[in-house]
């Protein structure tokens, strides 16, 4: 008989435990990787399956397994043999940190002792190696790597825990760093990651190259230069510390991180920060800041031989552009030094991000380490949706999956919108997809339509548009499984469909289509882009909608933002209110990065309580906001008013969403957009709904924010299909 097995089932040792349970099951036959699955032919199938189910190796995942009544006719014995060709699944792991047999391995004095990459078929880099499936080393960035006869016999040994490993190595056949200075001249040394830790203790900047990318590296003492160096005024850095003892020397963690953040997949958690001087300088203004432990083996290495217990690791791009993955361009970043090696980086991929509400995942940034995976949906058919501008991804659907890419960055920058098409290109590579539907966002300006037409000529696919926040709630629908909600879409700015920016929305959504059914109070967006970095302006037009003076500009400038009034695109965005609230109140002046304002009044909305006089009111839909602003004065806690303000707000959204889910029968009601990652927010709209006997949705695979939304489209266009 025969069985086909899919899922997570290559590059995991899945052969060599079907191997060794074949061996302890008495049975003759073989097992290959076929494209994306394991194919079994034996005499005893199910023998071995009982086995073999009851020890998987710890990265395998196992889908379905379909029985082929075919009689075995091979001869005694049981054999690996060689693989087929191509696939219509992804199969492969995310990339896993170093396993503790390695970690020990790389500790001793063996033949492998300090060799950072030194990895298992149950640990270790595969996503950010692999070129296509089937995943054999010849399909790997090892492929330039020829085994020495030392592995040869681990390869090709049943006992061994490297029994075919595909990316089998050592010193003396495996890939090896170097170091160069910042003028790219190579220095000598026998042991360059011991050399560059002596180095980060003295205080330097460095580049360090590791799985799927490099990071930009330095000691904690010297933060502050490092800002200064980089043109990062107040952006947060994440810390990578030594171990869990050092993470609690800077952070708080709850049961839930702790646990995420020594998992294998080692994402940055953010976390209730230890108040320090120096945590303030990583996290300005926040109550959390990111945190991570060592993946890599240099990383480990490299904590071994360091004083410091904590290191800034940040990725290493121009601001703005793709991470590096290349030796010869990362020489532009300017750094003291370059801790780099020679194995070819196929997959880039940064480091995840993730906060949690309460014990649920919240993915800011889903990448290195969560990639690849899938959503299971019942919408069958092959699309790709191309996403939004900022925190951009992409999402290939085939056979009843939709598969986002790994997180690519802001569309507008150098780089990016090349980023997106490769990383698209390779998972619909990886899963067989030929797209009848290319899904776009609704505003024309964005860089990614360009690729989204090449696709569709490509393969003689339709283009559709579909509405930003619609697909904000599709992505909601598809990471719960349901088909239809009412939803609070809540974010920065998105194309609406009346030609004003959208963004506090309240939409019942299914996937064939939407209704706006609430919003918030439009207000212009004085000088456009410049409104969303110079707050004074959010604030000029609320007042100049309330009749009040405004000290904030001189009389000339005034008179010409007066003259804009009428002039500019309106929004109805959340963001854009947290925006004005956090200037108002003396938080945040200035916006230097994605998010701040909202960001550093979230410290405000986390201690403030509800008090009199900032209720709202809702007239056939929209929530008025600007009057709000009147009421704020002096001898008010700066905590409350925030607090009381967004309170009340919100629970006019929901109102009008509970409204509208009972007129049309759903207990479901959602919350999703960029805004929900703030977690008191996250927090009123949850036991608002609870408390209306309805059924709060919010995410937990697929990002909330505009990561998101190529999720989204990609459901809308399967039900198009």
């Amino acid at each position: 008989m025969k069985v086909v097995i899919k899922g997570t089932v290559q590059g995991v040792g899945f052969r060599p435990a079907v191997y060794r349970a074949a061996v302890e099951a008495g049975a003759s036959g073989t097992v290959r990787n076929d494209g994306s699955n394991v194919i079994i032919d034996s005499d005893d199938v199910e023998g071995i399956l009982d086995i073999l189910l009851s020890e998987l190796p710890p990265l395998a995942k196992v889908d379905s397994i379909e029985r082929i009544d075919t009689p075995y006719d091979g001869p005694e014995g049981f054999s690996i043999i060689g693989s087929g060709d191509g696939g219509n699944g992804a199969s492969i792991p995310t990339d896993s940190c170093v396993c503790d047999d390695c970690l020990k391995e790389m500790f001793s004095s063996g033949r492998r002792g300090n060799y950072p990459f030194t990895t298992c078929t149950s640990c270790g880099p595969r996503f950010t190696l692999l070129r296509k499936v089937p995943y054999d080393r010849p399909n790997t960035s090892m492929d330039g790597f020829p085994m020495c006869p030392d592995c040869g016999r681990e390869f090709s040994e049943p006992s061994d825990r490297r029994f075919h490993h595909q990316t089998i190595c050592c010193p003396v056949c495996g890939p090896s760093y170097h170091l160069l200075d910042r003028d790219g001249k190579g220095i000598e040394t026998k042991d360059p990651i011991r050399y560059l830790a002596e180095r980060l203790d003295e205080g330097c900047i460095g580049v360090v190259k590791g799985w799927g990318g490099m990071h930009i590296c330095c000691n904690l003492d010297i933060l502050q230069r490092m800002r200064d160096w980089y043109g990062r005024r107040n952006k947060p850095f994440a810390i990578m510390c030594r171990d869990v003892d050092a993470l609690r020397r800077y952070a708080d963690p709850t049961d839930p991180e702790l646990e995420m953040v020594t998992s294998p997949h080692r994402p940055i958690v953010l976390m209730r920060k230890v108040p320090s001087e120096m945590t303030e300088i990583a996290s300005p203004g926040l109550d959390n800041i990111g945190m991570f432990l060592p993946y890599t083996g240099m990383h480990h290495i490299l904590f071994s031989e360091m004083e410091h217990d904590a290191l800034v690791m940040t990725s290493a791009n121009i601001p703005g552009e793709p991470m590096i993955i290349d030796n010869d361009r990362v020489l532009e970043l300017g750094a003291d030094y370059y801790l780099l090696h020679n194995q070819p980086i196929i997959n880039r991929a940064d480091d995840s991000v993730v906060r949690f509400l309460g014990d649920r995942t919240q993915f800011i940034r889903r990448s290195r380490g969560n990639m690849p995976y899938h959503l299971d949906t019942p919408l069958k058919g092959h699309v790709v949706a191309v996403g939004a501008q900022e925190n951009l991804t992409g999402s290939v659907a085939a056979d009843g999956r939709i598969w986002p890419t790994q997180y690519i960055g802001n569309g507008e920058k150098i780089g990016v919108p090349e980023y997106l098409e490769e990383a698209v290109r390779m998972q619909m590579s990886l899963v067989g997809c030929r797209p009848r539907i290319v899904a776009t966002d609704l505003h024309p300006g964005y860089s990614n339509r360009q690729f989204a037409k090449r696709l569709c000529e490509e393969y003689g696919a339709e283009r559709i548009e579909v509405q930003h926040h619609w697909a904000h709630a599709a992505s909601l629908m598809a990471d719960n499984g349901i088909d239809e909600c009412v939803a609070l879409t809540l974010d920065g700015t998105g194309h609406g469909d009346d030609g004003t920016a959208w963004g506090g929305e309240v939409l019942y959504s299914d996937y064939d289509g939407y209704e706006r059914v609430g919003h918030l109070e439009t207000i212009p967006l004085l000088g456009s882009e410049k409104a969303l970095y110079d707050l004074r302006r959010l604030r000029f037009a609320i007042d100049s909608m309330n009749g009040d003076e405004n000290h904030d500009f001189t009389d000339r400038e005034a008179m010409v933002l007066t003259k804009l009034m009428d002039r500019s695109v309106r929004t109805s965005s959340f963001g854009r209110i947290l925006d004005a609230l956090s200037f108002s109140l003396g938080v945040c002046r200035e916006r230097t990065y994605d998010g701040e304002p909202a960001m550093r009044l979230e410290p405000l909305l986390a201690r403030g309580k509800l008090i009199e006089g900032f209720e709202a009111t809702c007239e056939n839909g929209v929530v008025r906001t600007a009057e709000l602003f009147s009421r704020i004065g002096k001898g008010q806690e700066p905590a409350d008013v925030a607090y009381s303000i967004v309170y009340n707000l919100i629970g006019e959204l929901v109102d009008t969403a509970i409204s509208k889910a009972d007129s049309v029968g759903t207990k479901y009601i959602g919350l999703t957009g960029g805004v929900s990652y703030n977690s008191s927010i996250a927090s009123m709209f949850r036991d608002m709904v609870i408390s209306s006997d309805h059924i709060p949705i919010i995410h937990r695979d697929v990002p909330n924010g505009d990561a998101g939304i190529s999720v989204g489209q990609a459901a809308i266009a399967l039900r198009r299909i």
